[in-house]
């Protein structure tokens, strides 16, 4: 049984996979290391040939960002 709502959100999230072939990776970082994170990504996975970007993003305290990156498997 979860302790918290988050867990239970948590693992019904895992259960639901996207089915639009995309890949996704969910980071949370400072806001500086957000940033560094995000411009790295995107310079390896090319928007024009990953259709790659930022999903989602959220403030949370501290001046921590959580945000999800997407990008297609593989370049045509």
């Amino acid at each position: 049984m979860a302790d918290r709502p988050r867990d239970l959100a948590d693992r019904m999230a895992r259960r639901r996979a996207p089915t639009d072939g995309f890949l996704r990776q969910t980071l949370t970082l400072p806001r500086n290391e957000a940033r560094a994170a995000a411009r790295q990504f995107l310079a390896a996975f090319p928007k024009a040939a990953y259709m790659s970007g930022v999903e989602s993003w959220r403030e949370l305290p501290g001046d921590r960002i959580e945000f999800t990156l997407k990008r297609l498997p593989s370049a045509d």
